[in-house]
């Protein structure tokens, strides 16, 4: 446990210094009350611009009214495509049009802005406002040069909210919220392939002990797996959110999961008993520096914690709301070492399950006997499912639909020719199951989809935001990210959200191949990866709708009726 802590800081501190800015000195924005006016005087650095179409002023209390319009706003200049300001000016807000709105009242007028730096990173969305008691100004000077104090983001969504937590919170908040974080998305099916992984790896140490496996040793196993699994999340983390580089997408690519496939299929094999899987003897002995015992123990562990590491970057690729938000902290602040430590924990609170069946493995084990043997087919037929599930991602879908059937039908004949009557009547179940997947499969490949068009440029994205009469929904998704399939089978067949869509012009990038094109696109929303949904109503992004991770039919039906 020490020395990953070590290598963690070791790694995070290689990457905590850059050259982007903090975004209050990105954006200096200062507002005062004089005895006509208020006033935001925004001073941009030189590396820095804001989006003219993010740049809102609005009277927010006793009621929201947007007064953009009815100001004189600076003239914006075109940079890299888009409508941009720089360098420094001044918004004045008449108080005559605020009493205009809404009377003598109590209120508060808020500016909101969002931009980005020329070397390539993006800002969250921020906000700064002032509040006053009394509109009017008691001998022209009571209080003609009141400050507000606040000049942090204003939280929009849920990816926001939680990035202000990391900008505000104390070190004990942060870590303890993170690790909520994590238990929460232990139940998402990011951590489900992960199980049989961990469980077949006890498997198979319980065999070569001669089943002798105690709650100790299995929980052991489990946390070098989980420890492992924590640091590969930590580590792509910290780089996917100081440099936009995303280790996990980038290792989806056909060469790689056609060799993690076949390692399962080889580690498939080895469980059937047709060999087994070491380092050659010469190997061992050289690495060997005390006992044999301890020379397989160091061995397995080892393989072990390659596999936990593997499987964090090429098994369970998902981007949620609180990954997103610490990636989207850390490319704001530079701040890898308290980014990387809440990515850390929030990797730990996911693998308590997997901790659990490692301690509930190594307690319950039965006592050595034929017993293992079965188990362990078992466990070779689920890793033949996980290769299978695997290239998924990278063959037609019939292929995937011909391999399972294969799979189901061919360990049924093998219970039918092998097996006891408990075999057999499991042989018939297999038999039923292929049937019923085969035809639900050919179903659901038939059902009606929603109408996406597919987008592959900003350029094409912005000419279809900027010009549709409907709203848009643009879904960020890839072949191998296993929430975005859970949208398609799960939210997406929902009968509510197919009405509701219905009156959405539907846009889809897909980011399967992580391509230059892929990553300007999430780029240009400050995304880390799918799945995200992304909202646009007359041109303007609705920010408060934005999605990142799954979300089951009630709760997307809730934020886009927002």
């Amino acid at each position: 446990m020490k020395s990953i802590l070590i290598i963690l800081l070791f790694v995070t501190s290689l990457f905590s210094n850059n050259d982007f800015l903090e975004p209050d000195k990105a954006f200096n924005v200062e507002v005062t009350k004089t005895q006509s006016d208020i006033e935001f005087k925004i001073t941009l650095d030189k590396t820095i611009y804001l989006y003219d179409e993010f740049l809102k002023v609005s009277i927010v209390t006793p009621e929201k009214i947007d007064i953009t319009k009815e100001l004189k706003l600076p003239k914006p200049t075109k940079y890299d495509g888009f409508v941009v300001h720089f360098g420094s000016f001044t918004i004045d807000v008449p108080l005559s049009l605020v009493e205009e709105k809404i009377g003598k009242n109590s209120f508060k007028v808020e500016l909101e802005y969002q931009g980005c730096s020329k070397k390539g990173l993006c800002y969250s969305p921020m906000s700064k406002s002032y509040e006053s008691k009394d509109i009017s100004v008691k001998n022209g000077n009571s209080d003609s040069k009141s400050k507000t104090t606040s000049s942090k983001s204003k939280p929009v969504n849920e990816t926001d909210t939680i990035t202000q937590t990391l900008q505000t919170g104390s070190l004990f908040l942060v870590l303890i919220t993170f690790f909520g974080f994590g238990l929460l998305l232990a139940l998402t099916p990011c951590i489900f392939p992960m199980i049989p992984i961990l469980s077949s790896i006890i498997v198979q140490h319980s065999n070569k002990d001669g089943g002798k496996m105690s709650a100790s040793k299995g929980f052991m196993l489990s946390l070098v797996y989980v420890l492992s699994m924590s640091v590969a999340y930590t580590v792509a983390g910290v780089l996917a959110g100081l440099f936009g580089a995303n280790i996990q997408a980038m290792l989806q690519n056909t060469f790689v999961i056609i060799g993690f496939s076949a390692i399962f299929v080889a580690l498939a094999f080895s469980m059937f008993g047709y060999y087994e899987i070491a380092l050659p003897s010469s190997w061992q002995s050289a690495l060997s520096k005390t006992s044999d015992e301890e020379e397989k123990k160091h061995h397995g562990i080892a393989g072990i914690a390659i596999m936990g590491f593997l499987s964090a970057l090429i098994v369970g690729p998902c981007v949620a709301p609180p990954l997103a938000g610490a990636l989207v902290y850390i490319g704001q602040t530079g701040d890898a070492v308290l980014g990387g430590l809440a990515l850390f924990v929030m990797s730990i609170g996911m693998g308590m399950p997997l901790l659990a069946i490692g301690i509930g493995a190594g307690k319950y084990m039965p006592k050595p006997g034929g017993w293992m043997m079965i188990v362990s087919q078992v466990f070779g037929v689920v890793m033949l499912a996980i290769a299978i599930w695997m290239l998924d991602r990278i063959v037609p879908f019939a292929v995937t639909i011909g391999l399972v059937t294969m799979l189901l039908m061919g360990s049924a004949f093998y219970l039918i020719k092998n097996g006891n009557k408990f075999g057999k009547l499991v042989a018939l179940l297999l038999i039923v199951i292929s049937m019923i997947f085969m035809k639900t499969s050919i179903d659901d490949a038939n059902s009606a989809k929603l109408p996406f068009k597919y987008v592959k440029t900003v350029q094409e994205l912005e000419i279809i935001t900027a010009h549709s009469k409907k709203p848009i929904m643009i879904d960020f998704w890839a072949t191998w990210c296993v929430s975005c399939i859970e949208f398609d089978k799960i939210t997406f067949k929902d009968k509510a959200v197919l009405d509701e869509l219905s009156k959405y012009t539907l846009l889809k990038v897909d980011v399967t191949e992580n391509t230059d094109r892929d990553k300007e696109l999430m780029k240009k929303f400050n995304l880390f990866g799918p799945p995200a949904m992304i909202f646009y109503k007359d041109g303007k992004e609705e920010k408060h709708k934005r999605m990142i991770g799954f979300k089951n039919p009630k709760d997307f039906l809730e934020i886009i009726s927002k």
